[in-house]
């Protein structure tokens, strides 16, 4: 079968999510460049969901995924795909100002925040230094368990018809007034949409399409896995610098990820960490708790890639309706996943089933129409 309703550029948790959502009512294929899905993004994530992440725009895309997360539909997955965890934003004196903006900027969000003591605050983090004297409780943390949400989409779009194809990257498409003819190199397909669902590669895959590009940026973000003594305890919770120079969390027996929030430009491609920047994580890190670290481990960067305005894009292109974007979907698209395919689905099939408390013009691409 090489003709289908819908063709997704992309096999992230972007397209894979999207697949899964609409395939049950359309043909779809699912083209990928490398030998499997995942490989860039999804399979990188530092593999949290917190409400405040991304900002008050972004929030409602979180809380709108939080159900489908917490219980998902026996047939997609059995169990919940997030567990417990809490985030701790904390700061110095310097950081106040930031803590009272964040606190009025979700303020009418129903985000739940409890700014606690420094007491508190040294309870929830063992060996926490002196000078961290500015904090907040975010108790609806989770982690999310990542690989298991990107395989249950794949596999749901598999049972609802979806035909994936690996090593299948697009050299080129070209609408001929009805269809789009699309070249993979290896194969051609023909499909009448296209979604662009490619990530750090949208703009490129954009205009192998003749559709204008939108300037979204790819950005790498790095993350460390240490070895601490003493070992970090299971019930840490995400610990998010409130200046926005780092976070780090337990990750299994004794073990913590750690990030300097890093955003560098970069091009499209396999990205990895610099050791500038793990040097600088580490730096960071040992000025809020007095741990020993015995052992770096592992050390990987992942690509994060952002809109002009830092707003994910879904929907129809202004100028070319029969292609589609699903971008910009910076650091938060996997703790998002569920609600922005279900806008994405209403979208592409013209219903009004979209996720409850989420307003589809906020991603609509045609928010940039002025730029092009």
């Amino acid at each position: 079968m090489t003709d289908f309703d819908i063709a997704i550029i992309g096999a992230g948790i972007a397209g894979a999510s999207v697949a899964a959502e609409i395939s049950g009512s359309l043909s779809v294929v699912l083209l990928e460049a490398e030998a499997q899905p995942g490989y860039h993004s999804t399979g990188r994530s530092a593999a949290f969901w917190v409400e405040s992440y991304g900002g008050p725009l972004v929030q409602p895309l979180t809380t709108a995924s939080g159900a489908f997360l917490s219980k998902p539909p026996i047939d997609f997955f059995d169990g919940p795909l997030i567990i417990p965890r809490g985030a701790l934003h904390i700061g110095t004196r310097d950081d106040l100002d930031s803590l009272r903006q964040m606190q009025r900027e979700f303020s009418e969000s129903g985000v739940q925040f409890e700014e606690i003591s420094m007491q508190a605050t040294a309870a929830k983090i063992p060996g926490l230094r002196e000078g961290w004297t500015e904090a907040f409780w975010e108790p609806d943390c989770c982690d999310i368990d990542v690989a298991a949400l990107h395989q249950a989409y794949l596999r749901r779009a598999k049972r609802n018809g979806t035909h994936l194809r690996c090593r299948a990257p697009m050299h080129r498409a070209k609408w001929l007034g009805n269809k789009w003819q699309i070249d993979t190199g290896g194969e051609s397909f023909s499909a009448a949409n296209i979604v662009n669902a490619a990530g750090a590669w949208a703009d490129e895959v954009a205009t192998r399409c003749g559709v204008a590009s939108l300037d979204i940026i790819p950005f790498r973000r790095s993350v460390v896995q240490l070895a601490t003594k003493p070992g970090a305890p299971v019930s840490l919770p995400l610990v998010i610098g409130l200046d926005g120079s780092f976070y780090f969390k337990p990750q299994g027996a004794g073990k913590v990820w750690l990030s300097p929030h890093d955003e560098t430009r970069c091009l499209p491609g396999d990205a990895a960490p610099e050791e500038m920047d793990i040097a600088l994580a580490i730096d960071r890190f040992e000025k809020v708790v007095d741990w020993e670290i015995t052992r770096v481990e592992h050390k990987w960067a992942g690509l994060r890639s952002f809109a002009p305005d830092r707003l994910p894009v879904i929907g129809r292109d202004s100028t070319i309706p029969e292609f589609f974007w699903f971008a910009g979907q910076g650091g938060f698209g996997i703790q998002t996943a569920p609600a922005a395919a279900e806008l994405a689905a209403s979208l592409l099939l013209e219903s009004s089933n979209g996720p409850e408390g989420v307003e589809a013009e906020l991603y609509s691409p045609g928010r940039f129409n002025a730029r092009r």
